[in-house]
C-alpha cells in the first residue's frame, strides 16, 4: 500500500517510517503539520495515511475531518501519545487508533485492516450527506492495559451491565467500557438488541432461544458457548424480531 505518514516529531516519523517500509509498503510522503498531510494526499491519493493528532497549524483530527471530504480519502490509522482523543478519532471515521510508541504488531494489524477496504468502503468513509448529523460509530473505545482499542461493532456478541461500567464481549475477549447500555442501544439501534433489563446482543450472533427451567428463556449465541437470559418484559419483542430475521 502507499502511505503518508504525518508527524511533528521526527523520531516517532522515523520509527512509522520504518515499520511501514519493513513490512512491505510504501512511504510516498512525510508530513508535519495537518495543512502539509492534506496537501500530500491531494497531489499522491495514498491508501493509508499515519496521523499525528497534537501538532502545529491544524490538529490531525481537524486534518482528518478534511480528509474525509475528498472523493477518494485514504484510510485513517491516529498515532498519538494521548488516549483522550479516542472519541474524535471516531468521528473523524479512523480505523485505527495506536498510543506511541506504537507498537509493530498493532500497527501491522491496522495496516491490514486498512488493507481489506475495498474502493467502495473507503468511498464510504467521509462525511455524511447531512453535515449536521451525528457520524455513525462502527466502532467502540475501550481503555484496556495497553491503552486505547477500538473493538469492531460487528466482532461484538453481548453487552452486559457490570456495576458501574459495560462489560463487552466480543470475538477478542472481553472489555469494560464508561457507556451505559441506554447509551449504546440508543446510537446501534436494532444491531444490538434488549433482551434484559442488564443486557443488550448483536442480532447477527443469535443462534437460538432456549427455554429452561421454570418457564425461563435464555438465548444461544453462534461461536461461544455462552448464555444470557432472557427477562419476561423483553421476550415478546424478540420473539418477534427472530420472526422477521
Amino acid at each position: 500500500m502507499r502511505i503518508v505518514v504525518c508527524d511533528d516529531e521526527p523520531l516517532a516519523r522515523e520509527r512509522l517510517i520504518r515499520i511501514v517500509q519493513e513490512s512491505g509498503h510504501e512511504v510516498v510522503a512525510q508530513a508535519t503539520t495537518g495543512a502539509e498531510a492534506i496537501t500530500a494526499v491531494n497531489s499522491l491519493q495514498p491508501d493509508v495515511i499515519l496521523l499525528d493528532i497534537r501538532m502545529p497549524e491544524m490538529d490531525g483530527v481537524r486534518c482528518a475531518t478534511i480528509l474525509n471530504e475528498l472523493e477518494h480519502p485514504p484510510a485513517i490509522i491516529f498515532v498519538t501519545a494521548y488516549d483522550h482523543y479516542a472519541i474524535a478519532a471516531f468521528k473523524a471515521n479512523a480505523i485505527g487508533y495506536l498510543l506511541k510508541p506504537a507498537n509493530k504488531v498493532e500497527l501491522l494489524e491496522a495496516l491490514g485492516r486498512a488493507k481489506n477496504l475495498n474502493a467502495a468502503q473507503l468511498n464510504g468513509i467521509r462525511k455524511l450527506q447531512d453535515p449536521t448529523a451525528r457520524p455513525v460509530r462502527e466502532h467502540i473505545t475501550a481503555r484496556t492495559h495497553r491503552g486505547v482499542e477500538l473493538i469492531k461493532l460487528t466482532d461484538i456478541y453481548y453487552c452486559t451491565a457490570d456495576q458501574k461500567y459495560v462489560k463487552v464481549r466480543h470475538k477478542g475477549g472481553i472489555v469494560l467500557i464508561d457507556d451505559t447500555l441506554k447509551e449504546l442501544e440508543q446510537e446501534f439501534g436494532e444491531r444490538l438488541f434488549r433482551v434484559h433489563r442488564n443486557a443488550i446482543i448483536n442480532l447477527n450472533y443469535l443462534d437460538f432461544l432456549e427455554t429452561i427451567d421454570s418457564g425461563q428463556y435464555q438465548v444461544r449465541f453462534k461461536g461461544i458457548d455462552e448464555t444470557l437470559a432472557v427477562s419476561r418484559r423483553h421476550l415478546p419483542a424478540l420473539r418477534d424480531k427472530i420472526q422477521s430475521m
